[in-house]
């Protein structure tokens, strides 16, 4: 029995994860509608059967059997209604807010965790460099002690979270650095790093220099939170372009499965890394809901801002079957990443 249990409470603690986050997403879709005079039908928490309800003044309020997912079901969302509080009847402005919350809220949920696991920490780590390794390679190429790192491959640099990421992306061992160095602009041109192959095969840079600490205040945590907060959801959109250049490939995506896999491994070793997790899956859900595409938050804000500047809507019939379309992509590629992720865990 505590070989099954031990099994079994990292996958809950990770599936409370994912609660939690949709939660705080559907949460946020719902109390802007609420406060915007917007009618919600249902709230419901998770997808497929209904496993119990309650019904409010004029909510219904549920739980259902798949955890990953959820719905704040607004009265005329996706279709036409006479009902005054109807999401439709709206200004667009009024409907733009309630689109954009859920993931507003993931983002402001990212920065609460943020502070959460800055705030044990006696210091920050700066991007400027204190002291090289032994037999530092990027010290013999140029990079010397008391530089301050300001951008790498030509994307700024705001924390060391920024520069984690280069290094972790690199493939080729050299980066392009601008650094500060005695109060001036200098840039740097391939400076090399020793790489290391790790058992998926692929090699990565190994920074060879400490930084500098930064005193830790009570504005000094919510700065490096908030730097914290901007630099993962920079990731996602570089991770992105990084994809579509064929950096990285497709089946290098992992979905619920392989998220709830990598949480449940996490939830072993510390709680502070599951708090990490969910502060990186937070904010990604927040990003990509925020992009452009059909069937996502961002799909609909994009058709919100051309009623806006049409002044007139898009003919739902359309903008429904664009909706509908992006759905059963984003559909197909969920199934897509599923499998990948289940084949990875069995092989």
């Amino acid at each position: 029995m505590a070989e099954i249990w031990n099994y079994i409470w990292p996958i809950l603690i990770a599936i409370l994860m994912f609660v939690i986050v949709i939660i705080i997403h559907e949460f946020g879709h719902f109390i802007s509608a609420k406060l915007l005079g917007v009618k919600v039908n249902e709230f419901s928490l998770g997808f497929g059967p209904k496993l119990f309800s309650k019904q409010g003044k004029e909510t219904l309020y549920s739980v259902r059997l798949i955890p990953f997912g959820g719905y704040c079901a607004m009265e005329g969302e996706d279709s036409e209604s006479t009902d005054p509080k109807a999401f439709s009847s709206k200004k667009p402005w009024r409907r733009l807010i309630i689109v954009a919350a859920g993931a507003i809220f993931n983002i402001i949920l990212g920065f609460i965790l943020a502070i959460i696991m800055t705030f044990p920490q006696p210091a920050f780590a700066t991007t400027k460099i204190a002291i090289f390794d032994e037999n530092a390679v990027s010290n013999q190429h140029n990079l010397s002690v008391d530089d301050e790192i300001i951008m790498a491959n030509g994307r700024r640099i705001f924390c060391y979270s920024d520069l984690s990421y280069m290094f972790a992306s690199d493939r080729d061992g050299k980066l392009d650095f601008t650094v500060i160095r005695n109060g001036e602009t200098v840039e740097l041109k391939d400076v090399e790093f020793k790489m290391e192959t790790l058992d998926d095969g692929n090699k990565y840079i190994f920074p060879d220099f400490k930084v500098y600490p930064e005193e830790k205040t009570f504005l000094s945590t919510l700065s490096y939170s908030a730097k914290t907060t901007v630099s993962y959801a920079r990731i996602v959109y570089m991770s992105l372009y990084d994809m579509i250049t064929g950096k990285y490939q497709l089946n290098q995506l992992s979905g619920p499965v392989g998220i709830t896999a990598t949480v449940s491994e996490a939830a072993k070793q510390s709680l502070w890394n599951v708090v990490y997790l969910a502060c990186v899956i937070t904010i990604n859900l927040g990003i990509m809901n925020l992009l452009p595409l059909p069937a996502l938050d961002g799909g609909r804000i994009l058709f919100l801002f051309i009623e806006m500047i049409r002044r007139k809507p898009i003919p739902p019939k359309y903008e429904g079957l664009i909706h509908g379309i992006g759905f059963v992509l984003l559909f197909a590629l969920i199934i897509f990443i599923t499998f990948n992720d289940i084949i990875n865990l069995i092989w």
